[in-house]
């Protein structure tokens, strides 16, 4: 009963076979075979070395994190500006201001060749004044000279003696005339350092909203709500040229996770193998011979995310484009285009770099991925099969058509021996 069970369903075999007395094989076939292996061969391996190939995958979401803080990495050359001039200073949309930046940031003098002064940074300048101060005697309250007094009624410092001045609304111009500038020999000191440059390195933290760094001469202060900055008198003093020609060395905004070493490594790889690993603003130089002159640099922050797949990291970062524009301040509100068109500026503006940044909604996700083994089994499957069936059709046409040139041949000879 099982075997005629079994024995009906050969009816279905849709592998038929031959037996060997059968069988014809030629050359053709078996160069068709040879070429049909390594065809196979070749195209298999080049499947697994794509399988086992990692691909980044890219896609946009829309950014849905809060209250994050961005650190801004810079490294920043101003050749022909004294470090004591240069004031950084960071303003947002939420209203916070960061005024003259000190922490995590070094000023590095640079003496007129650009070479690095020994020993010598910025902050060494106000140490000596804290030094001086704290000699004093107790109970020393020194002269604001008609400046507008801090709280304690007592200005001990050039320094304070100057913001007197600047919140009086007066220009401080003299300071050979103040004795406690004297004491500190301020300005000798600046005399000093009025052919050097600056080199300012290090690592801001902003809010995660629309806002601007800024490097301008002289430092500012917040009076009535408005920001009003002293500039030195002697910045547009032709004896004295200075102006904010700058190189950018470094200019990055980064993440919180770049801050661990293992994140910092997996980041700074997919960088690389993805192109991003410069920074739009890096290796930017700028010049220019006018001291009243401003330029502008425009950002558009773009969150990102590195997603490893052999480790698991997840990395957040920050990408950004940059667009810049360059104004001459002696001209005024009104100004001329290169073309010749004539146009008015909404405000005056100050000399210096302006970063102005803007924070795009949008997050750029990169993942890592890899092919799974069922894809790689099937695109095997399939390699194996069409590769067998196209060699087997020509090998049918190929053989098909000899045969049929063998019969036309041989007739063709048949008939003219009858003929003679």
């Amino acid at each position: 009963m099982a075997k005629g069970l079994f024995g009906s369903l050969k009816g279905v075999d849709a592998f038929g076979k031959t037996t060997e007395d059968v069988k014809v094989k030629t050359r053709t076939g078996a160069f068709l075979t040879i070429i049909s292996a390594a065809i196979i061969l070749s195209v298999t391996m080049i499947e697994f070395f794509d399988y086992r190939r990692l691909n980044v995958d890219t896609s946009i979401i829309v950014d849905k994190s809060r209250g994050e803080k961005l650190t801004v990495n810079l490294n920043i050359t101003f050749p022909r500006v004294p470090c004591y001039l240069v004031s950084v200073d960071v303003m947002d949309i939420s209203g916070e201001l960061q005024r003259d930046i000190s922490h995590n940031v070094l000023k590095s003098r640079l003496d007129s060749h650009g070479v690095l002064v020994p020993n010598f940074y910025s902050s060494e300048l106000r140490n000596d004044i804290d030094k001086m101060n704290d000699a004093k005697k107790d109970g020393y309250c020194g002269s604001c000279y008609g400046g507008l007094e801090p709280e304690s009624g007592c200005c001990n410092s050039c320094e304070e003696v100057r913001q007197s001045y600047i919140n009086r609304g007066w220009s401080f111009a003299n300071p050979d005339a103040i004795e406690q500038c004297k004491n500190e020999g301020w300005a000798d000191k600046l005399k000093e350092q009025a052919d050097e440059g600056c080199n300012i390195s290090g690592r801001i933290r902003v809010n995660k909203v629309i806002g601007n760094i800024h490097f301008s001469p002289g430092r500012s202060f917040q009076t009535n709500t408005r920001n009003l900055y002293e500039l030195v008198p002697y910045l547009r003093d032709n004896t004295n040229h200075h102006d904010f020609s700058h190189f950018i060395h470094n200019f990055a905004f980064e993440g919180d996770d770049e801050y661990d070493f293992l994140k910092a490594e997996a980041s700074k790889d997919m960088k690389k193998r993805m192109g991003l690993g410069a920074n739009p603003l890096d290796g930017t130089q700028l010049q220019t011979t006018k001291a009243q002159y401003m330029f502008q640099y425009f950002l558009k922050v773009v969150a990102t995310q590195f997603r490893t797949l052999n480790d698991g990291q997840v990395v957040n970062t920050h990408q950004y484009s940059a667009t810049h524009f360059e104004r001459d301040l002696s001209e005024g509100v009104n100004g001329e285009t290169p073309s010749g068109i004539h146009v008015q500026h909404g405000v005056s503006g100050l000399p210096g770099a302006f970063f102005n940044f803007e924070i795009s909604p949008i997050r750029v996700v990169h993942a890592e991925t890899r092919q799974s083994f069922a894809h790689f089994l099937t695109s095997t499957c399939a390699i194996v099969g069409g590769v067998l069936t196209v060699a087997s059709l020509l090998d049918s046409i190929l053989f098909a058509t000899g045969k049929a040139l063998k019969k036309s041949g041989g007739t063709a000879a048949g008939g003219y021996g009858k003929l003679m």
